[in-house]
């Protein structure tokens, strides 16, 4: 039996290879995802030896973008969203108007086209989430105000690159570019615009409206079965069949489909074993489309045009980081919030990729600037872990030696110190509450039913500015820095309660606090047994981890109700 096996070549070899150089890339303290590409580069019909096909390739990478999207959809939360949206939408969207006028203004200079520069400004505008996801993940920096500014920063990237890529096609021939193969050639271009955007509409009102009751009531029904397969498949189904759906009825790129579909999965109650469920899927798929994009780049550009890459990495790395710490400080975040978006925003990823393929498409950019593009990347990839190391040596340095640099990150601040009318009496015998979380919270709240006085310190300023409104009194800044404990008026206080943070920032805090207040009681949340034991072994207070105090207080009940039955049946006897 004959046997068409270029699929099978394809995966087997770059899987092989993907698995050798990401391997090598991860013992590198890099991103596994700089191996993929190196693999692709290697079976590339741009490289001698192994030549995998194109074609196929690129139905592969097709895969791979509708489950990044979905992935992307799935990590999009709108609350995280709207806690940062102050500082993420104006930001993020001046940052991308920025970094767009580089790359337009550089590709003029080269004498492009103005609608291949305006592709190509684009394209080296938007992060890598993946990227992004995995450096704050490997540093713990996720759950902190930080990564929670620099993701919201990327999510509102990321829906300005999904709607750049739905109205691209219906721009392109304005631009100077070719219709797609299916698109009507005969109709004006803002018919085509505005039958695009109504499309558009019509695909976000239907998942809004019918997709978000419609997939979350299916996944509950299937995950009733108890058929882990039965789960996944409904989970994988929703994903490739509204983005294919999206793309065959209302028009729209299958990109977006499957980001929205991840946004409706994520608003069922199963949403995290959804996430679990799919993720091997998402994994591999996503390593088929880096490597697919690895096959599309040409090594020869690197001696062909050494310094257009320089230009784009300066561009990438300069530029874009830069401009997004003014833009951070300019919102009057401290410094450290702005270096670390700059180091966030420091790459280029899967939007670049996927823009920089629907260009050359559409005839808008030439494949030298696909080229130069996918350089961009790989460089920007590699040397990104080296950028986040630097954060730390780089803040202290400039807090070591720059007199304006500090000041620069209080002077002039109203949320920075406490307001003039908060009563001095309030601030004795006070409770001083670092971080307003969950936790902190709830705390807040049984504390001020009982009349106690409480001041929050808070590194997120729309949050101190909500409780300012409602009458809290509250100091926005790092409890790391002694200026905040001061404003928060830690000398006069009876206690102080830390939110779950890094061990290191709790030792700072508790010192600075024990110098200006010896006498201070202080109460750590952990949010692991092992912290737990590491903070309680440090003698730094009292400690409450959630796991210990629910064991705590379900054993309690259970004692209870057995002294209650033990007394219920002695009395009857």
């Amino acid at each position: 039996m004959p046997h068409d096996v270029d699929l099978i070549i394809l995966l087997a070899v770059g899987f092989g290879i993907a698995l050798i150089f990401g391997y090598i890339a991860a013992r590198l303290r890099l991103p596994p995802l700089i191996g993929y590409l190196i693999a692709g580069i290697i079976i590339s019909p741009n490289t001698p030896g192994i030549v995998a096909d194109m074609a196929l390739a690129n139905q592969l990478a097709e895969l791979g973008v509708m489950f990044l999207m979905f992935g992307v959809g799935m990590h999009f939360s709108l609350s995280d969203l709207l806690q940062v949206r102050r500082i993420a939408l104006p930001g993020a969207i001046l940052q991308i108007a920025v970094a767009t006028l580089l790359g337009v203004g550089v590709s003029m200079w080269w004498d492009w086209s103005f609608g291949s520069a305006l592709v190509f400004g684009l394209s080296l505008s938007c992060a890598s989430t993946v990227v992004l996801l995995k450096a704050l993940g490997d540093r713990g920096l996720l759950d902190s105000v930080n990564g929670k500014i620099a993701v919201g920063w990327l999510l509102v990237e990321d829906l300005v690159m999904v709607l750049v890529l739905v109205l691209l096609p219906a721009t392109a021939v304005l631009l100077g570019g070719k219709p797609l193969a299916h698109a009507a050639t005969d109709q004006s271009i803002w018919i085509t615009l505005g039958i695009t955007l109504l499309k558009v509409a019509g695909f976000i009102a239907f998942m809004l409206i019918i997709g978000k009751r419609l997939v979350p009531m299916i996944m509950q029904f299937v995950a009733r079965l108890g058929s882990r397969e039965l789960f996944t498949l409904t989970v994988v189904a929703a994903a490739v069949s509204i983005a294919y759906g999206s793309y065959a009825i209302f028009g729209v790129s299958m990109a977006l489909g499957a980001f929205f579909a991840g946004m409706v999965v994520k608003e069922s109650d199963f949403s995290h074993r959804a996430e679990e469920e799919t993720l091997p899927l998402r994994e591999i798929f996503s390593i088929l489309f880096f490597v697919s994009v690895g096959m599309l780049f040409d090594p020869q550009i690197l001696v062909e045009q050494p310094l257009h890459i320089l230009a784009v990495i300066a561009i990438i790395m300069v530029g874009k980081t830069l401009a997004a710490m003014a833009l951070v400080l300019f919102f009057r975040y401290p410094i450290n919030t702005a270096l670390t978006v700059g180091a966030s925003l420091a790459q280029i990823g899967e939007f670049s990729f996927i823009l920089a393929t629907l260009g050359v498409s559409l005839g808008l950019l030439t494949l030298d600037a696909q080229n130069l593009i996918l350089a961009g990347a790989l460089f920007s990839i590699t040397l990104n872990s080296f950028v986040f190391s630097a954060i730390e040596p780089i803040q202290r340095w400039i807090r070591e030696r720059s007199h304006l640099a500090r000041l620069l990150e209080r002077s002039g601040d109203p949320l920075a110190m406490l307001p003039d009318e908060v009563d001095q009496d309030y601030l004795r015998d006070q409770v001083v509450m670092v971080g307003y979380g969950e936790v902190g919270r709830r705390i807040t709240k049984t504390l001020m039913e009982q009349d106690i006085r409480v001041v929050i310190a808070e590194e997120n300023r729309e949050i101190v500015e909500n409780l300012r409104k409602k009458g809290i009194p509250a100091v926005s800044g790092e409890a790391t820095e002694p200026s905040v404990l001061i404003q928060a008026h830690i000398m006069h206080a009876r206690l102080l309660v830390l939110s779950p943070m890094d061990i290191i920032d709790i030792h700072r805090i508790v010192d600075i606090a024990k110098q200006l207040n010896p006498r201070i009681e202080v109460l750590c949340c952990a949010e692991s047994h092992e912290e737990a034991e590491v903070i309680r072994q440090d003698n730094v207070g009292l400690v409450f981890y959630a796991k210990e105090e629910m064991a705590k207080n379900m054993s309690q009940h259970i004692l209870h109700q057995i002294e209650l039955a033990h007394h219920t049946t002695t009395s009857n006897h």
